[in-house]
């Protein structure tokens, strides 16, 4: 299982100086990224190193759950009116159409919502830094860490497991 750990670079420069650094210690390209403001982004960052993250996962399982317990809540107040005639088997259909909606609805906003690092850090964001994510094992975060501290890159309080593989 791989671990994200987040630092913060005072510019754009600094940040390639970084990522420099981290591939000279033998960190593959696919486990560094870069976070800045949008227009920082656009402009100065490559597209290859730009972190895409959001979501789409989490807004999935929350659209799944909610629209799940929407149809089952309506399922049941239908059985409920006699005049329907709604069976069992009727709940469960609407409990799964809600389920497939919501999941549906929740993945489409998911893909509008910031990742979590972008969401934590939005004040170093806002102030024009760049962060430097890295994901990887124990091992290689721990040469990611000496080699971000060693060319004065600031540690963030974030460390969370990753699916990226």
């Amino acid at each position: 299982m791989k671990t994200r750990h987040v630092f913060s670079t005072p510019d754009v420069d600094a940040a390639e100086s970084a990522v420099q650094a981290l591939r000279q210690a033998g960190l593959a390209d696919d486990c560094i990224s870069l976070i800045a403001r949008h227009d920082i982004e656009n402009q100065q960052i490559p597209e290859n190193q730009q972190e895409t993250s959001d979501d789409f996962n989490r807004g999935g399982i929350k659209g799944l759950l909610a629209g799940g317990s929407s149809g089952l809540l309506v399922g049941l107040v239908a059985m409920a009116v006699p005049p329907l005639g709604l069976t069992l088997a009727g709940v469960a259909a609407m409990t799964i159409a809600g389920a497939a909606v919501g999941g549906w609805v929740g993945m489409l906003t998911g893909t509008a919502e910031p990742g979590a690092v972008r969401r934590k850090f939005d004040d170093e964001i806002a102030a024009g830094r760049v962060l430097v994510v890295v994901d990887g094992d124990v091992a290689a975060l721990a040469i990611a860490d000496a080699t971000l501290l060693d060319v004065g890159a600031k540690p963030l309080p974030f460390s969370a497991p990753t699916v990226v593989s």
